[in-house]
């Protein structure tokens, strides 16, 4: 029986960090800020902002929600991005996703100022991952290895796969993991016989976002499995890639959800925020 890998006690700590963090920084007139710009009405979209105000609450950091109607232009969009890089009040820069069409993610993402870029999608921030030289360390992929660390799974000289290409998680989650020493294979929708492939991993990420991708038959006896698929069901509950029921008795250790990579990404959010205030007044 797999070992539950506890995302929101981890992410507890994190976050008791950042308000120490952020304390000390009040003690010396400095507030600070996360500006979060939300484009549209999307349901799911509203929910995770709502998640991180109130995860700025309790890291002592103020959030600042900048709400665009659906039918705001990309120049307009651009011109509040412009905003808040010339104000020194705000720290950290996020564009909630999906945005609506006619906005184009790679121009709005390009234009945050890379200092103020907490979630580490400017092409600045993940050049200098491709590197090893990062700045901001993207959030999700960061608490995948902040757990990782946590529970002893050293990924030196383990094979990893990845399910999942996007710039979000599954190509910086090849980064960290190929400078940790694993050997990292990718794979996506043109994976042919995606199961013979994640019977071979030590480590399995699945960053797909489909119910019951990952049965047990896939996966490697022992395996440390890797959950970072956020779907809601029919009847409103959330459920991952992996099919968990089947899993369980496979893996190592295997993350729930939710519970375990989403309290994460939120945590190393707050984390980037105070870093980046901290350089801010350097």
């Amino acid at each position: 029986m797999a070992i539950l890998m506890d995302g929101k006690a981890a992410a507890k700590t994190i976050k008791a960090e950042v308000l120490e963090r952020a304390q000390r920084l009040r003690e010396r007139g400095i507030e600070p800020s996360l500006a979060v710009i939300l484009v549209g009405d999307d349901p799911a979209s509203a929910v995770y902002v709502r998640n991180k105000e109130k995860d700025c609450e309790e890291c002592g950091i103020k959030g600042i929600v900048c709400r665009l109607p659906a039918e705001t232009t990309q120049d307009e969009l651009l011109v509040q991005i412009a905003r808040l890089d010339a104000n020194p009040a705000v720290h950290g820069i996020l564009i909630q996703q999906p945005l609506p069409a006619g906005i184009d993610p790679f121009v709005a993402t390009y234009a945050v100022d890379p200092c103020k870029d907490v979630d580490a999608l400017h092409p600045q921030n993940a050049g200098l991952i491709s590197l090893d030289r990062p700045h901001f360390l993207p959030c999700t992929p960061a608490g995948i290895m902040v757990l990782l660390d946590l529970y002893g799974i050293d990924p030196r000289g383990k094979h990893a796969v990845i399910i999942g290409r996007s710039h979000i998680v599954g190509k910086p989650m090849t980064q960290l993991l190929l400078s940790r020493d694993a050997t990292v294979t990718v794979c996506h929708s043109r994976t042919p016989d995606l199961g013979a492939v994640t019977r071979t991993a030590d480590i399995l990420v699945s960053a797909v976002g489909r119910i019951g991708l990952v049965t047990g038959d896939m996966i490697k006896p022992g395996a440390a499995v890797i959950d970072v698929g956020i779907n809601r069901k029919p009847d409103g509950k959330l459920a991952g890639d992996v099919v968990f029921a089947e899993a369980e008795p496979v893996a190592s250790y295997i993350t729930p959800v939710p519970g375990g990579v989403g309290p994460m990404t939120r945590a190393i959010l707050m984390k980037n925020t105070i870093t980046a205030a901290v350089e801010a007044t350097v």
